[in-house]
């Protein structure tokens, strides 16, 4: 699948009913390209979504016909795993200020306007990404406001008052 408008969240709910959200999908990102049979991962658009449709089994035709579609394809394909790669570590290794600050530059390098972030999901979904509580990220939101690192500006749109001190935080 890729991403033509919108925005798409790939999720795993857990046994005991707990969600990880994998990755948020923008414009132009492709995602749903698995080793196996079957998804171990839900996609589920956060707003209006336009998505093109690729069958699995037509996808070695479209490289050897569009070598052009191969090429963004692997592109794609790469920079969604350099993504996971950083996501294991942010998981792993990272506080709840440093998360959140890798969280939002992310998002500001993957978007046209680098400091202003219109964001599509609620704190509940970057909570799941993050492995954080809704209640960290309110607070750690708010402390980055205090701290002129971000500026909230009506709804879900965040400015990014203070990159280099955000880029301090993401290490």
């Amino acid at each position: 699948y890729k991403v033509v408008s919108g925005t798409v969240r790939t999720v795993k709910v857990l046994a005991d009913g707990r969600r990880q959200i994998d990755a948020f999908h923008l414009p132009g990102d492709v995602f749903g390209l698995e080793s196996g049979a079957t998804h171990r991962f839900t996609a589920e658009a956060i707003d209006d979504v336009v998505l093109a449709v690729y069958r699995r089994d037509r996808l070695n035709d479209l490289v050897r016909t569009d070598p052009a579609f191969g090429e963004q394809l692997m592109s794609s394909t790469l920079a969604s795993l350099d993504r996971a790669h950083e996501h294991a570590v942010l998981l792993g290794r990272k506080t709840a200020l440093e998360r959140l600050a890798s969280f939002l530059l992310e998002l500001a390098r993957r978007t046209t306007r680098k400091d202003r972030l219109a964001l599509p999901m609620q704190r509940s979904d970057i909570a799941d990404h993050l492995g954080l509580t809704i209640e960290t990220v309110s607070r750690t939101l708010t402390q980055m406001a205090r701290d002129g690192l971000i500026r909230f500006e009506g709804g879900r749109t965040i400015i990014l008052a203070d990159k280099a001190g955000l880029q301090l935080l993401d290490g």
